[in-house]
């Protein structure tokens, strides 16, 4: 059993958690994932790992209430226990000193950006954070980001906070004040980095995104989620997750991921029917 040692709320509908994962702990490194699972019943629910304690055997991830299985991990408290966090999985991030990069994290994207920046930077390379969130009251880790980079550049699309718009607007905000970008890593929904590879691909900026397709078994087994890559199928599992953004196929993509919708929304109506039961026998 992998026990929550820490519970803190980001933002609303999303949860961090300090999971006691000592062998994945000792492991795991800037890029990879995990898999949980909160039960027998329960679904299998990959997750980037966002931070890590060797000494204390801890890893941090971050979840977002967005659907059914969620919904019911992010109700989880600490002294529960996950049935099994299988990791570390996938390949860790290349990490060199490149120069200048920058590290755009969108919405949830905020939390698998932070150990990349982190160990860019500790690397010896200077790094120019950029976060997006709809709005002021959604921005996750603003002051985990700060203590990673080396300046930070805030985006909302309300303009609540920092540039107005979107990362890309935080891109080039950046790039207006003269900055040369090395390499980009940009993490978050397919629609936003999708979004900024087509922005870089025109400057001609190598830009490396971290896919988060359908995924089952994490060990490129099912192939569920596999991935367009320079027209080759790659499996983000085990290839991955990151890969050239320059070089994905990102329509291909985002059309898979919505192959499942209506399964999750009748997982979501069947939840929301119990929960209104159960509220009625509590009565």
């Amino acid at each position: 059993m992998y026990v929550i040692s820490k519970k803190r709320v980001l933002a609303e509908a999303i949860v961090l958690f300090d999971v006691q994962a000592p062998d994945i702990a000792r492991k795991v490194a800037a890029g990879q994932f995990v898999i949980v699972r909160n039960d027998e019943e329960g679904e299998r629910i990959p997750l980037t790992v966002m931070d890590y304690d060797r000494l204390k055997g801890t890893v941090t991830i971050v979840i977002q209430n967005v659907g059914y299985s969620s919904a019911l991990i992010s109700n989880m408290a600490e002294g529960d226990a996950f049935l099994d966090v299988v990791g570390p999985l996938g390949l860790p991030t290349e990490v060199e000193k490149y120069g200048t990069v920058v590290c755009i994290g969108g919405g949830l994207g905020i939390a698998p950006i932070h150990p990349i920046a982190r160990d860019l930077k500790e690397a010896g390379n200077r790094v120019i954070s950029v976060l997006g969130a709809r709005s002021a009251d959604l921005l996750i880790l603003e002051e985990e980001m700060r203590a990673v980079s080396t300046e930070v550049v805030i985006a909302t699309n309300d303009g609540s906070a920092g540039v107005p718009g979107f990362v890309t607007d935080g891109l080039a905000h950046i790039l207006a004040q003269g900055a040369k970008v090395d390499v980009i890593w940009a993490i978050g929904p397919m629609i936003m980095m999708k979004a900024v590879v087509e922005y870089t691909r025109k400057l001609g900026i190598r830009t490396i995104v971290s896919m988060n397709p359908v995924m089952v078994d994490g060990t490129g087994m099912c192939g569920a989620c596999r991935v367009s890559v320079g027209g080759e199928t790659k499996f983000a599992c085990v290839d991955g997750p990151e890969f050239d953004g320059h070089a994905v196929d990102f329509d291909l993509a985002m059309q898979r991921l919505s192959y499942f919708k209506d399964e999750e929304n009748r997982a979501k109506a069947r939840s929301q029917c119990e929960c209104c039961a159960d509220s009625e026998g509590r009565k």
